[in-house]
């Protein structure tokens, strides 16, 4: 039986992963964050199939204890603070955890199990200011954020320690990837959750910032197979995983609205608060690369994924509304 340690478990990728993982029949270990909050939600449906270590990218022994317990053939780096506004007003922190996060975890893995494989998630917000259209590759880096900029050194660091100690470690490039597990201060999943409040009475406006950004959208479930199958390769590489297509956020926004059969124009509304202090205006990525060599392909299209998550917010809300719970907003 194979053995995977996730980074970031709880969170949107790591529970897809996981998931993709116990069908392969690994034995999974997660790693957590101690909180005294329950920060479980997305993997509830796994309690007895996963094993929770706690451990933090801010502390070295403990990332050391848990690849020592768990001793793992394949590790998936997915911890970091992920969203891009919190980076701009916690930039220091974004740094310690998404960039200098991962040289603590390879040091860990330099150090207690060099033969294993290591997955380490890139960003499409690395092209930040784009220099190419679409983005593969070999288009260069231009960060337009301190996430983006924290995220191209976990890039380059991860291809430093490839080179330096022979390590079989890997970069997935992913574009922008959504699912109905979606935290709710994510743009995507702001809207759908919106749209289901506005549907059951409970909302009657969406603040938003810019409408005319554009991104590459895919699906999560989708996009957590092509990191698995980055590790079952002869040889470590870095792969852009995207669905070659763009889309306005005025687009998802159309799409989730008409869903409900709800007119956006009546309810959207244009805040200056939700707009970035440097914009990225289009990221489109060629996984024409990642298609060859790992034979991956994405099932979900962009309007399914948008429908996708417009129903499962209806659903939410209407349980909540049954159980007597507010929402969150």
């Amino acid at each position: 039986m194979k053995r995977a340690l996730i980074t970031g478990i709880t969170g949107q990728d790591g529970s897809y992963l996981a998931e993709l993982l116990i069908e392969k029949g690994y034995k999974v270990y997660g790693l957590t964050r101690r909180s005294s909050t329950i920060v479980t939600d997305r993997i509830s449906h796994l309690k007895g199939k996963i094993e929770i270590l706690s451990g933090d990218l801010l502390d070295q022994p403990s990332l050391i204890e848990a690849m020592e317990t768990s001793r793992p053939d394949e590790i998936y780096n997915l911890a970091a603070q992920s969203f891009v506004q919190t980076s701009w007003n916690q930039p220091v922190l974004t740094a310690e955890f998404t960039a200098v996060g991962v040289t603590r975890v390879l040091e860990a893995m330099r150090k207690v199990c060099p033969k294993a494989r290591f997955y380490q998630a890139s960003s499409s917000e690395m092209f930040g200011k784009v220099q190419a259209v679409p983005q593969i590759e070999s288009t260069p880096f231009y960060p337009r954020s301190p996430y983006g900029v924290a995220k191209l050194y976990g890039h380059w660091i991860t291809i430093n320690y490839r080179e330096s100690f022979n390590l079989h470690a890997s970069s997935g490039i992913l574009f922008n990837h959504e699912s109905p597990r979606r935290g709710i201060e994510f743009v995507t999943r702001k809207i759908t959750y919106h749209v289901a409040m506005i549907k059951h009475g409970l909302a009657n406006e969406l603040r938003l910032g810019n409408l005319d950004a554009r991104r590459d959208w895919g699906f999560a479930g989708d996009y957590v197979e092509a990191m698995w199958l980055m590790l079952q390769q002869d040889q470590p590489d870095d792969y852009v995983i995207a669905m070659n297509e763009t889309h306005s956020v005025q687009e998802f926004v159309e799409l989730a609205f008409a869903k409900a059969d709800l007119d956006w124009k009546k309810y959207v509304k244009i805040d200056e608060r939700y707009m970035r202090p440097a914009e990225v205006d289009l990221l489109i990525g060629d996984p024409a690369r990642a298609k060859k060599k790992l034979g991956w392909e994405p099932k979900t299209s962009f309007k399914q994924l948008v429908h996708m998550m417009v129903d499962a917010d209806m659903q939410l809300i209407a349980e909540m509304k049954k159980l007597g719970r507010g929402p969150a907003i």
